[in-house]
């Protein structure tokens, strides 16, 4: 049965891989460092102390890890105040989604982007917990924020079902004991052993209900106490 839901935020609720990666191709051009073939796809899912070692280090940006991550932060910051770019349909989707589980957010966004985002799409209140994995010893693929969230909800990762994009988010989630609904980035497609490890791949996230969150699971889902008792009065 389900006992939440948990979300990734960027490329599932906000279109923010494409920005990222224009972003830091940028920064490692402008400080002296080589971006490689497989750098976006080796980035995604990783949390800000990773991917800022990797910058500073692989790529060879003449940064320090702490300051390729204060000054790539800060050049997202100013992306997403002149505008957060929300995924169609997917405000609504989340919405649709807590009316009948409880949600959690575990995200390898910096908290600060987090916020913006959230801020941006009013779904700050619609989480009952969110994470990010700034906040845990190791980014996706490890399962840390997945399980940390589930933890912070109260429920058993087992009875999970975690919305993911990118082939990291899907390992760490699976990873957790999730089962997993996969809304890949055209961009970006999944790796096959990551598509095999989701119970379903979508094309787009507005083709997420209720009952495909219930399939991924295998079981029928299980409503929010208050939600069966509104039906039936």
């Amino acid at each position: 049965m389900v006992a939440a839901v948990i979300f990734d935020l960027d490329g599932v609720i906000v279109d923010s891989e494409p920005v990222w990666e224009e972003v830091r191709r940028a920064y490692v051009a402008a400080h002296g460092g080589t971006w490689q073939a497989d750098s976006q796809r080796r980035l995604m899912g990783m949390s800000t102390g990773e991917w800022s070692r990797y910058l500073s280090g692989e790529l060879g940006v003449d940064r320090t890890a702490e300051q390729v991550a204060t000054e790539v932060v800060a050049d997202m910051s100013r992306r997403y105040a002149q505008r957060v770019p929300l995924i169609s349909g997917a405000v609504d989707v989340v919405r649709r989604t807590a009316g009948r589980w409880p949600l959690g957010l575990a995200s390898s966004s910096p908290t600060q982007l987090i916020r913006a985002a959230l801020d941006a799409t009013g779904l700050s209140d619609t989480f009952g917990a969110t994470l990010s994995t700034e906040q845990t010893a190791h980014g996706k693929p490890a399962p840390d924020v997945y399980l940390a969230v589930a933890a912070r909800l109260g429920v058993d990762p087992a009875h999970c079902v975690a919305i993911e994009d990118s082939a990291n988010g899907v390992r760490s989630a699976a990873a957790a004991g999730m089962a997993v609904v996969a809304v890949p980035h055209g961009a970006y497609p999944l790796e096959p052993d990551a598509e095999r490890l989701a119970g379903v791949v979508l094309s787009s996230i507005d083709e997420l209900t209720p009952e495909i969150v219930a399939t991924a699971h295998g079981g029928r889902g299980e409503q929010r106490p208050d939600t069966a008792d509104q039906q039936r009065s």
